[in-house]
């Protein structure tokens, strides 16, 4: 079967590059995003206890960047956002309730099919283009095997990987997470209301009948039977990994998963066709949670499973680098490095290990816009054409990818719509020294949190919250109660007039200003309402994808490669087997 769609996959390809053979030699495109890595946890951004060789040296032979900054701090919208080179309010991808991700793989939301992706852009130029990992932005819009959110239908010839996220569910023996859901369904406060409505029969000022008592325990049956399919069910109908539109493996074994897909990377560049430019983009499953290593890696670390896992994804950089070499690639290639945001603080395991990243000096983590969600890795080396070894310190964003991609590929930016990154090459390459990112937008899923200003002819990065997360507990840069740090009241602290705060001088966020400390404290805070107004007239209204209606389980868009009768259980990938017995062996 793989050697099947290989063969068909290689043969459009000829036709694609045959057809763009005159067109002139266009750069390569490595793209390769971790799942929530911390900007603190790599050598090259200050860890000196976890060893990252490979991208260290990435970061050497090219630019890093150190106020890299991601659209939105949760996977679906960040990674929507990357692609686009928009932020996720203008595609739908923004959720206005409290779940901000796709949780479950037949819900109907997704990336809209009207929206650009970079693949699909460089398309008409004759690239081959490949997205091997983690996807997350759906499968299915009507039936189970329409694909209208798949790769395939956003511009990517090839897609080998996991249409949803990795997560604990996926790792046996790491609990689910539908246990931490009390942060997206109130069973705290709908069990406080119980036990205090059968104190009050007790104590005799209100009386309950039988039928109601009855009633209720067979409701209270129903919805834990529900819970508990749920539960046991999820890792088959959420945990596969497809070939193209075909799953081949349902549920998946993860400890071996990021050595398949490194395999898969380097076939891909090994079948690359030398008169046929490609953009390859190599989406992590790790270091998301429930943690995986293979045993390669397993014990390597002193930070436990997530550093072993990080371990195993500089690794995995430095085979896809090493291939580069050796195919004689690395000097038409632009490689990429960087995460999807900042660390998952609250993740500890069923056994009290913590399992989230390091956010370094920066303040919180995952699903907040304090800089330690947001604030990413960001690398990029291209020999002979960006310089060795240099560090910036300009603002930048993961949608400035998209357009750097058009730009160097020959196309044309969209004029239908409005594109919020700016090409990052005359800022790599030395020609301006300032960012083109005047301004910078930071949602909490669809509700506008904070804005960052670096004004013209100023060192200053002026960033203004109009509200915060609650953390729990109080004194700690996380939200442990809800799992992550939501969006909306009750878990948030609105501020008027907002907290501000100069980054240039306090990159942790650790002292807000006041009109006392900052002369120019109102004057600020004008320039941003201002520019929130422009922001927002730019808004046009779109159909939200991350809505309740399209992010609940829809049983006729269930993926299943045998019958949910089956549990939708298959193995139909060969090369599966043949590196577990390679493994074995070692």
């Amino acid at each position: 079967m793989k050697s099947f769609a290989w063969i068909c996959w290689t043969l459009g390809l000829l036709l694609l590059c045959t057809a763009d053979a005159d067109s002139g030699r266009k750069p390569n495109f490595v793209f390769m995003m971790v799942d929530d890595l911390g900007i603190g946890d790599l050598g090259c951004y200050g860890n000196t206890t976890l060893r990252t060789p490979n991208i260290d040296r990435l970061a050497l032979e090219g630019v890093k960047l150190t106020q890299h900054i991601a659209a939105a701090p949760l996977c679906t919208p960040s990674r929507a956002a990357f692609l686009t080179g928009r932020y996720p309010i203008r595609s739908g991808m923004a959720a206005h309730g409290r779940m901000g991700v796709f949780l479950f793989s037949a819900s109907s939301g997704g990336l809209p099919q009207e929206e650009i992706t970079f693949a699909k852009a460089v398309k008409g130029q004759g690239y081959s283009t490949a997205v091997i990992g983690k996807w997350h932005l759906k499968n299915n819009c009507e039936d189970s095997a329409d694909h209208c959110h798949h790769p395939n239908s956003h511009g990517f010839d090839y897609f080998y990987g996991t249409i949803m996220t990795h997560l604990r569910d996926c790792q046996p023996g790491h609990g689910s997470v539908l246990y931490f859901v009390d942060g997206y369904i109130p069973y705290k406060a709908i069990s406080i209301g119980l036990v205090s409505l059968a104190l009050l029969h007790i104590k005799g000022m209100i009386t309950v009948t039988r039928r109601v008592v009855f009633s209720f325990l067979v409701l209270v049956g129903v919805v834990v039977s529900v819970f508990g399919v749920l539960v046991y069910t999820f890792p088959n109908l959420n945990c596969f990994v497809m070939r193209g539109p075909e799953i081949v493996e349902q549920p998946y074994t993860s400890e071996n998963l990021t050595q398949r897909m490194t395999s898969e990377a380097i076939e891909f560049l090994e079948r690359y066709i030398c008169i046929c430019p490609f953009l390859l983009f190599f989406s992590f499953l790790q270091v998301h949670t429930g943690l995986f290593a293979s045993p390669l890696f397993r014990g390597r670390s002193q930070h436990g499973l997530y550093g072993d896992a990080v371990m195993e994804v500089d690794w995995s950089v430095g085979q896809i680098m090493q291939t580069l070499e050796r195919l004689n690639l690395k000097e038409n290639t632009l490689v990429y490095m960087t995460s999807d945001q900042g660390p998952h603080l609250e993740e500890i395991s069923i056994h009290g290990e913590m399992h989230g990243g390091y956010s370094g000096i920066y303040k919180a983590g995952k699903s907040t816009n304090w800089e330690g969600g947001i604030r990413i890795p960001g690398i990029l080396r291209w020999p002979g054409v960006l310089p060795a070894g240099k560090v910036i310190d300009e603002p930048t964003s993961n949608m400035d990818i998209f357009p750097t991609v058009l730009n160097l590929a020959g196309v044309s930016k969209p004029s239908d719509r409005v594109i919020d990154g700016h090409d990052l090459l005359p800022l790599l390459q030395g020609q301006v020294e300032r960012s083109e990112h005047e301004f910078m937008f930071h949602y909490c899923n669809a509700q506008l949190n904070a804005v960052r200003w670096h004004p013209p002819n100023s060192n200053a990065i002026w960033k203004a919250f109009f509200f915060t997360p609650d953390f729990y507990p109080e004194n700690s840069s996380a939200c442990f109660q809800t799992h992550i740090c939501l969006c909306i009241k009750p878990y948030v602290t609105f501020h008027d007039p907002p907290l501000l705060y100069d980054l240039s001088k306090d990159p942790t966020e650790s002292t807000p200003l006041s009109p006392d400390t900052e002369p120019q404290f109102y004057s600020v805070l004008e320039v941003i309402r201002a520019a929130v107004s422009r922001h927002a007239e730019s808004l046009k209204p779109v159909p939200v994808q991350v809505s309740p209606l399209q992010i609940v389980w829809k049983p006729w868009l269930q993926p299943c490669c045998s019958s949910l009768s089956q549990l939708c259980t298959c193995e139909r990938d060969h090369q599966i087997e043949k590196l577990r017995n390679e493994l074995q062996k070692e």
